[in-house]
């Protein structure tokens, strides 16, 4: 189980709130208005943000019942993946996906063929040697999903990754995210502004209004929601 417990931050003059509780092995879209805390929520369980302040059962947070709020964020076991992929324009595309693994590049014959097997599953095994600006931007994207892959930790963090990629890309991408996730077993929190991705993706939405959470509950039911906050996002009279 993924668990934030009263997890309490202040950014500005914002205030932010979260607890919650999801299972670990569902893809779990995040969503809600621009500046309501949904990008917060990933970098508080990256270790990108820090709680304001920490009681016992207050301000934990859990993957798994293992508590990783304690940890530096290169030491919890999530991947985070931003629509900004960061790719490293002066390395190949095997490269950039051996950066996942080890910094120096100096892979083991295994970890080569984890770097291998990620290329193969995002697309890529003909590109391998090719410079990101020799990419197209979807391709760009597959390699960055790649690089997540290798890093073989069981939760994946990724804010609106997609979200510049004309539709039919967008739609490629999100069915290949959710294929990967089911092949690894992985978890994933999936920040997105469209609710056909949660519908396609996502087992469960996490509806974040105001720096908390307004609501949750499966994709299905999120489209069928009579609350006024959320038929406003969707664009429905209320």
């Amino acid at each position: 189980m993924i668990e934030l417990k009263h997890v309490r931050c202040g950014i500005g003059e914002q205030q932010f709130h979260y607890d919650l509780q999801l299972p670990e092995g569902e893809i779990v879209a995040v969503m809600g208005a621009s500046g309501a805390g949904k990008s917060t929520l990933l970098n508080l369980l990256a270790g990108f943000v820090k709680p304001d302040s920490q009681v016992h059962g207050e301000g934990e947070i859990y993957l798994g019942g293992e508590r990783v709020d304690t940890l530096e964020p290169s030491q919890r076991p999530m991947t985070s993946l931003f629509q900004e992929h960061n790719l490293f324009a002066h390395m190949s595309v095997y490269q950039n996906l051996a950066l996942g693994i080890r910094s120096n590049l100096k892979l083991t014959t295994q970890e080569q063929r984890q770097v291998e097997q990620a290329l193969e599953q995002v697309g890529l095994a003909n590109m391998a040697g090719r410079l990101p600006k020799q990419l197209s931007g979807g391709q760009r994207q597959r390699v960055a999903l790649g690089r997540a892959l290798v890093r073989r930790k069981p939760l994946l963090l990724l804010d609106e990754p997609f979200s510049a990629l004309d539709p039919a890309l967008r739609h490629d991408m999100t069915m290949l995210l959710k294929t990967l996730c089911q092949q690894h077993q992985l978890s994933a929190l999936v920040v997105t502004h469209e609710p056909r991705d949660a519908l396609a993706l996502a087992q469960q939405v996490v509806f974040i209004a105001q720096g908390r959470v307004h609501w949750q509950g499966t994709s299905e039911d999120f489209l069928q929601q009579t609350d006024a906050g959320i038929k406003a996002y969707l664009g429905e009279n209320c």
